[in-house]
């Protein structure tokens, strides 16, 4: 692929294309990567990061995170933030999967004494999570009491039994968006959604038993930290958000803006998709408000599902949670919009980021993150794909640049169709087990989406994000059983 022309080398991880590169770009786009991660990018990533640089409101530049590729409106991996004051809100830079997000748990078990149980683990967690198209959990709650669920986030989870108090604490922002105001969500999203609590869904999403292998540790003061404490440890992390109730808010607040954006506000935009209304207006407000329900309802998906996971090493090991040290390290969101302060110009001030397939990446001694963490800065979670690992990461004072943000896994390389072209999802799980992963899926054709080859290499990926200074390498985490939808 040619490089825009006009595409200038800030640094060894950031490239820049100036205002002049588009006609209404109020700032310059900003990609943040590797010269090989570069050079592999799609020519979209670079239209679509000029595109967002075009939004009112938009401050110091649109940023491209190094797993970026083509998403909807902005690029996946896009980051923005905005004035709140004279800019916008846009669904396109939050995404559809409203606060699709990753979670990572600890265990005291090593590798060796979990392969032997690889199977039977495997096969009930398969069994207890739902997974696939429209799938539903185990939680049974009425539509009324759905809206009470997605206005209060982890706490509804708390009261339930569903979760441990020091879980909320290891939650981002403790599991609930405040101003969360279900009143602002239609009827056809709750019917899409009241069901759905506790599952994995499809598509990217999964849940991977991992071992982090001594070999495979960057910085071992802040893995223990961490919870990384023994040699081979097996941890279980987990990827999904807020189902078919997060779609349909997106939806439903896409074609809203798309009737006022130019008719009552003036707006124009390079791309429809990026459908956007003043963050301040009324409708505005009325999506971040419901967006906020999303984002709820992702962290109560992820505890109820948490809760499970619990339940099954529980019943294959014959000793409580508590026994077998499943704490979690962190929840961290990756598809949402912020009201966060930072300093701008050397002036601190409230800003809204719009966070697609991005992560928040707050570094030490910043208010926002557990007092546990205070010293190493917040755990990151980066997943790769099913084949290749993952890494956990913790937040730099560096990532000030980006709005404390970070990548938020490997990124694609090749749409779905293409890889279901190249490989079959039966032949995949063949190999992968043979490889010691064993895999358990809803869908053959969904297994051969998410092969690895399709996938960007996750070790440029994080490396890229601790050369810019976003955040750093702590221990990269490989996969030995997961379940996919």
């Amino acid at each position: 692929m040619s490089l825009p022309p006009q595409l200038r080398k800030v640094s060894p991880t950031i490239w820049e294309l100036p205002v002049s590169y588009k006609d209404g770009m109020l700032v310059p786009a900003r990609i943040i990567a590797s010269e090989a991660i570069l050079n592999r990018m799609e020519a979209s990533v670079f239209e679509q990061a000029a595109n967002v640089a075009c939004l009112p409101g938009i401050l110091k530049y649109s940023y491209c995170m190094p797993d970026g590729h083509w998403g909807y409106g902005f690029p996946i991996g896009g980051v923005a933030a905005i004035d709140p004051k004279t800019g916008v809100i846009s669904p396109g830079g939050i995404g559809f999967d409203i606060n699709c997000g990753m979670r990572l748990v600890l265990t005291n078990l090593s590798e060796e004494e979990v392969r032997p149980r690889i199977h039977e683990l495997v096969d009930m967690l398969f069994a207890r999570i739902p997974t696939g198209v429209g799938c539903t959990g185990f939680v049974r709650c009425s539509r009324s009491e759905f809206r009470q669920v997605v206005e209060q986030g982890a706490r509804w989870c708390l009261e339930r039994g569903y979760a441990w108090p020091e879980d909320l604490e290891l939650t981002e922002e403790h599991g609930c968006f405040s101003g969360a105001d279900a009143k602002a969500c239609s009827d056809k999203a709750v019917e899409r959604g009241y069901d759905q609590i506790g599952t994995l869904g499809s598509g990217n999403h999964y849940c991977e038993i991992q071992v982090a292998r001594p070999e495979n540790i960057f910085d071992e003061a802040t893995a223990q930290a961490f919870g990384i404490t023994i040699p081979n440890q097996v941890v279980v992390m987990f990827h999904c958000g807020s189902r078919g109730f997060g779609h349909q808010v997106a939806t439903d607040y896409l074609q809203t803006f798309l009737r006022v954006m130019t008719a009552k506000y003036g707006i124009k935009v390079h791309d429809r998709e990026l459908a956007c209304a003043p963050f301040r207006s009324a409708e505005g407000q009325a999506y971040f408000a419901a967006m906020k329900c999303a984002v709820n309802m992702g962290f109560v998906n992820r505890q109820v599902i948490l809760h499970r996971i619990r339940e099954v090493f529980s019943h294959v090991f014959h000793r409580s949670p508590q026994d077998l040290g499943m704490g979690m390290v962190y929840d961290v969101a990756h598809n949402t919009a912020k009201l966060e302060t930072h300093l701008v110009d050397g002036i601190r001030q409230e800003v809204l980021v719009h966070r697609k397939g991005a992560t928040r990446s707050f570094g030490p001694h910043m208010a926002g993150i557990p007092e546990c963490y205070q010293e190493t800065g917040q755990p990151v979670i980066i997943g790769g794909s099913m084949e290749t690992g993952s890494y956990l990461l913790a937040g730099e004072a560096g990532a000030a640049d980006t709005f404390f943000t970070t990548a938020h896994g490997s990124g694609r390389t090749m749409s779905r169709h293409q890889a279901k072209k190249l490989i079959k999802g039966q032949k995949l799980l063949g190999d992968m087990e043979r490889r010691g992963i064993y895999v358990r899926t809803d869908s053959y054709g969904g297994l051969a989406e998410e092969a690895g080859f399709a996938y960007k290499d996750i070790d440029l990926v994080a490396a890229a994000t601790e050369e810019a200074g976003l955040s750093r390498r702590v221990v990269k985490l490989v996969p030995i059983g997961n379940i996919k939808g």
